[in-house]
C-alpha cells in the first residue's frame, strides 16, 4: 500500500531489479520506503506489482522524494556506477539538509567513494559507500551489507540495514566496516575472492569433464555431495544446479550450449589492480581475472585453434576415477583457502594504507550469509582471527595448516594431471606456486636483485651483514657499500 502523507524511514533511488528488490525488502520488513526513479514508469510499475508488500511512498521528482523522508533523511542510490551516480548524489545533496545521509549501494570504485565522501561532507551531509552482496535474490530476501562512511551514519542506518540483511545464528550480516571508502573496498575484494572461487570451481569441472570423462549431470551429483562437507558453500550449491540443468530448447546439457566467454563488470579487475598497487600477491584472484579476459578473446582463441598450436604429448588419465575425483575435491578446497587468504591479505594491506582499522572477524561473520562467497569454513576463518588477530596469513592458522597437510599432495597431483592432460588450470597452479613460494627457504629473487644491480646499479642487501651494496660490474667488480 502507499501513503503520501506518511514519512518514510528510508528512500531508494533507482528502481531497476536490484533497487526494486531492495525497496521491497525494506518494505517487507516494516519500513516505510520512499521510492523514486528518473523514469516514473518504473516507479509506477513497482507500486502496481508489489505495492501490497508494505508501505511505499512514490515520488516523481527528487524534491518530492526528499520531502517524503523523515529526518535525518536516509536515501540509498541504486543506479549505474560512474557519472549517473555522481549526478544523483549532487541532486540529493542539493535538496537535503545538514546531517542527512546519502548511501551509494552500487559497486563503486572505493577511490571514487573516498572522493564523494569528502565532497558531500563539505556540504554538511553524510555519505556512505555500502557494498551489497547477494545479487537480485539477496537484495530481496537478505543480502550481506558492508557500509563504510562516518561512524555517526552507522548509528542512524544500523537498525534499518539490520532489518533487511541476511541473518545467521541470530547475527545480522551487516556491520560498519570503517570510514570513507572502507565498505566499497571490502566489497571489491569480496568480489575478487568470488572471481577466484568461481574460476577454480570451473577448473575442477573441466578436469572432471575432460580428464575423467564425466557427463555434466554426473558431475552435478559430485558437486552436490561435495556441498555436504568442507566445501559447503553457495557457489558449490549453484554449480550443481547449473550442471544438472538441461537446455529447454534442445535438451542438451545447458553448460554445453552456453558460449564459453565469461563477462565481468570490473570489480575483479579493480581488486587485481589494487593488489599490484599495494604490493600484495593475490595471484589466484589475478589469474581468475586473466582467465575471464582470455575466455572472451574469442578471435584470438579461434585463430589459435585454426592454427593448431602444438599440444605436445597429451596423456590420458591413468588413475582410479574415484581417487581422481577425491583429489580434485581436496585440491579445490586448498585453492579456495588460498583465495580467501589472499583476499584477507589485501584487505589488511588496504586497511593499513588508508587508516580504516577493518576487523577481519567482522568480515568472516557477515559473509556467512546473504553474499555470493558465503561458505561453511567462514566460521573457521572467524575463529582463526579470534585466536590471533595479527595472523601473518590466514593459512598459517593452526587449523588451516592442519587442513593443508591433508590437501597438499592431492593438490600437487591435480596440477600435474592438468598439465599432462593439456587442460588449463591457472588458479589451481598459481595458487600452488604461491603456497610453495611462501614456504620456500630461498627464492630466485636473489638472482633478480643481482641482475638489477648489474644493469641498473639498483644495489642489494647481504645475508651476512647489514647495509646496502653494489658490485662495480663494468670495472674491477669490487664490492661497494652504499649506506
Amino acid at each position: 500500500m502507499t501513503d503520501k502523507n506518511e514519512l518514510a524511514q528510508i528512500g531508494v533511488v533507482g528502481l531497476a531489479v536490484m533497487g526494486s528488490n531492495l525497496a521491497r525488502n525494506f518494505a517487507r520488513n516494516g519500513n516505510t520506503v520512499a521510492v523514486y526513479n528518473r523514469s516514473p514508469e518504473k516507479t509506477h510499475a513497482l507500486i502496481e506489482a508489489h505495492g501490497e508488500e508494505g508501505n511505499f511512498v512514490p515520488s516523481e521528482t527528487i524534491e518530492d522524494f526528499v520531502a517524503s523522508l523523515e529526518r535525518p533523511r536516509k536515501a540509498i542510490i541504486m543506479v549505474k556506477a560512474g557519472k549517473a551516480t555522481d549526478a544523483v548524489i549532487d541532486q540529493l545533496a542539493e535538496a537535503m539538509d545538514e546531517g542527512d545521509v546519502i548511501i551509494d549501494g552500487g559497486n563503486a570504485l572505493f577511490t571514487d567513494t573516498i572522493r564523494r565522501e569528502k565532497d558531500v561532507a563539505a556540504r554538511g551531509k553524510h555519505f556512505v559507500g555500502a557494498g551489497i552482496s547477494g545479487g537480485e535474490e539477496g537484495a530481496l530476501n537478505g543480502p550481506a551489507i558492508m557500509p563504510g562512511g562516518p561512524k555517526e551514519s552507522w548509528e542512524t542506518l544500523g537498525p534499518i540495514l539490520e532489518s533487511i540483511a541476511a541473518n545467521v545464528d541470530g547475527t545480522p550480516c551487516v556491520t560498519h566496516i570503517g570510514p570513507d571508502g572502507a565498505g566499497h573496498f571490502v566489497k571489491m575484494v569480496h568480489n575478487g575472492i568470488e572471481y577466484a572461487d568461481m574460476q577454480v570451481i570451473g577448473e575442477a569441472y573441466q578436469l572432471l569433464r575432460y580428464g575423467a570423462g564425466m557427463a555434466p549431470a554426473e558431475i552435478a551429483e559430485v558437486f552436490r555431495e561435495w556441498n555436504s562437507g568442507d566445501l559447503d558453500s553457495y557457489l558449490i550449491e549453484i554449480t550443481a544446479e547449473v550442471l544438472a540443468q538441461k537446455d529447454p530448447e534442445t535438451g542438451a546439457p545447458l553448460v554445453d550450449v552456453i558460449v564459453d566467454a565469461a563477462g565481468q563488470k570490473g570489480t575483479g579487475r579493480w581488486t587485481a589492480i589494487n593488489g599490484l598497487e599495494l604490493g600484495v600477491p593475490i595471484t589466484g584472484i589475478a589469474e581468475s581475472v586473466f582467465a575471464r579476459a582470455l575466455s572472451s578473446s574469442t578471435a584470438q582463441r579461434s585463430a589459435a585453434q585454426e592454427g593448431q598450436l602444438p599440444a605436445g604429448t597429451i596423456k590420458e588419465l591413468d588413475v582410479d576415477k574415484a581417487e581422481f575425483i577425491e583429489d580434485v575435491r581436496r585440491a579445490l578446497y586448498a585453492a579456495k583457502l588460498i583465495a580467501y587468504s589472499q583476499g584477507f591479505d589485501e584487505i589488511k594491506a588496504g586497511s593499513e594504507e588508508f587508516g580504516w582499522d577493518v576487523d577481519p572477524r567482522d568480515l568472516a561473520t557477515i559473509w556467512r550469509g546473504g553474499c555470493i562467497i558465503r561458505a561453511k569454513f567462514l566460521d573457521r576463518i572467524r575463529a582463526a582471527y579470534d585466536n590471533n588477530a595479527d595472523l601473518p596469513a590466514l593459512i598459517l592458522d593452526p587449523y588451516f595448516k592442519g587442513e593443508l597437510e591433508d590437501l597438499i599432495d592431492p593438490w600437487r597431483r591435480v596440477v600435474v594431471a592438468a598439465t599432462q592432460l593439456g587442460l588449463p588450470a591457472p588458479v589451481f597452479a598459481s595458487s600452488l606456486s604461491y603456497y610453495d613460494s611462501l614456504r620456500a627457504e630461498r627464492l630466485p629473487a636473489a638472482l633478480i636483485q643481482g641482475q638489477r644491480d648489474f644493469f641498473g646499479a639498483h644495489t642489494f642487501k647481504r645475508t651476512d651483514k647489514p647495509g646496502t651494496f653494489h658490485i662495480e660490474w663494468s670495472g674491477n667488480r669490487s664490492l661497494t657499500q652504499t649506506d
